[in-house]
């Protein structure tokens, strides 16, 4: 069981490692963007688009980080009131209802890169495919997550979900 934990941290440290590095170049070529267009005139559709690409990459790329990490939206006033035995059902449902929205979001892109993933983008003139593919492609990562969170969430003892000091 150690060595799958072992294997699980150095595969999320690997994922949220691309997400960062993703962020950092975005951030880069944002201001890189801002200082070539205001400063010297300059302003390319390519990079305009890989940004724009880059941006949505992020943004999908980091659900199932939110998800391991527990950063995901839970009104905590309501969760941090309920018993442990509570807060444990509580995950549980949690869980099972994140697993559903993200199925319908994965089959959702799926459908929608096999309708529009033929068209060429305007600016770095590729298939959209290969833009629109993150979701998919991030939703599947997610359910993922989500399903190793449930595990942890059915395997956890009553005890793990009492109140933690601060």
């Amino acid at each position: 069981m150690q060595k799958l934990k072992k294997f699980g941290k150095g595969v999320f440290t690997v994922y949220f490692d691309i997400g960062v590095i993703a962020l950092g170049l975005l951030a880069i070529l944002v201001a890189f963007a801002v200082v070539m267009r205001y400063f010297f005139g300059k302003s390319w559709k390519e990079l305009s688009e890989f940004n724009v690409t880059l941006f949505a990459f992020t943004t999908f790329w980091g659900m199932g980080i939110n998800v391991i990490k527990g950063e995901h939206v839970r009104i905590d006033i309501l969760y941090n009131a309920l018993p442990p035995f509570m807060k444990k059902v509580f995950s549980i449902i949690e869980y099972v209802i994140m697993l559903i929205v993200d199925v319908v979001f994965t089959w959702m892109g799926y459908g929608y890169v096999q309708m529009a993933g033929k068209q060429i983008s305007q600016g770095m003139e590729i298939p959209m495919k290969y833009m629109y593919g993150i979701m998919p492609l991030s939703g599947a990562i997610c359910c993922l997550c989500i399903v190793i969170k449930l595990i942890e969430s059915l395997a956890a003892p009553v005890s793990d979900f009492e109140k933690k000091e601060e």
